[in-house]
C-alpha cells in the first residue's frame, strides 16, 4: 500500500472512532425515562414546597402530604425529626413566618433514583438568602429520603465568584 492511502485510512479510522466514541458516551451519559420523571416531579414539588406564597398553607401542605412525600419519609437533616408529618410541621410554621418565602433553581441533576437541586432560598423579597443544596432518593414518584445542606449568602465574598 501507498503512504497516502495508509495515511487516509488512518486518519478515516480515528475519526470514525472519535465519532463513534463521542456517540457512546453521550447516549451513555443521557438521563432514563425515570430520572427525567423524578427530576420533573422534584421541580414540581420543590415549586409548591418553596415558591408559592399564593396558596394557602393547608392547600400546600397537602399536595405536598399526597404528591411529594412518601409516607416512609427518612430525614438526615439533624435539626428536623424523621418522618413526613415532622417535615410538614417544620413548613407549616415556616409558611406563617415567612410568608414570602422564594427560591429560584440553579442547577438540578438526577441520576438513578436520586434527584440534586442547587438552590437560591430567599425567606423574605429583600434579604440575600442562602445557598441550599437538596438531595433526594425518589420512590414511586415521592422523596423517600432526603439530605442537605445550606450556606447563607454573604454581603460580601472573598473572592469575585458568586455562590450560584
Amino acid at each position: 500500500m501507498n503512504r497516502p492511502l495508509i495515511s487516509f485510512i488512518s486518519l478515516t479510522f480515528a475519526l470514525f472512532t472519535t465519532i463513534t466514541s463521542t456517540f457512546l458516551h453521550a447516549s451513555e451519559s443521557t438521563a432514563s425515562n425515570q430520572e427525567k420523571a423524578n427530576l420533573e416531579k422534584s421541580l414540581y414539588c420543590m415549586e409548591i414546597l418553596e415558591n408559592r406564597p399564593d396558596m394557602a398553607s393547608k392547600e400546600r401542605l397537602s399536595i405536598l402530604r399526597n404528591e411529594c412525600f412518601s409516607e416512609h419519609y427518612i430525614q438526615h437533616s439533624p435539626h428536623i425529626e424523621d418522618g413526613r408529618d415532622a417535615v410538614l410541621a417544620v413548613f407549616a410554621k415556616r409558611y406563617k413566618k415567612y410568608p414570602n418565602l422564594s427560591m429560584s433553581v440553579k442547577r438540578t441533576a438526577a441520576e438513578g433514583d436520586l434527584v440534586w437541586m442547587h438552590l437560591h432560598v430567599k425567606r423574605t423579597p429583600d434579604s440575600l438568602g442562602a445557598a441550599v443544596i437538596h438531595i433526594f432518593r425518589m420512590e414511586d414518584g415521592k422523596w423517600a429520603e432526603h439530605w442537605g445542606v445550606g450556606q447563607r449568602v454573604p454581603k460580601e465574598s472573598k473572592n469575585k465568584n458568586t455562590m450560584f
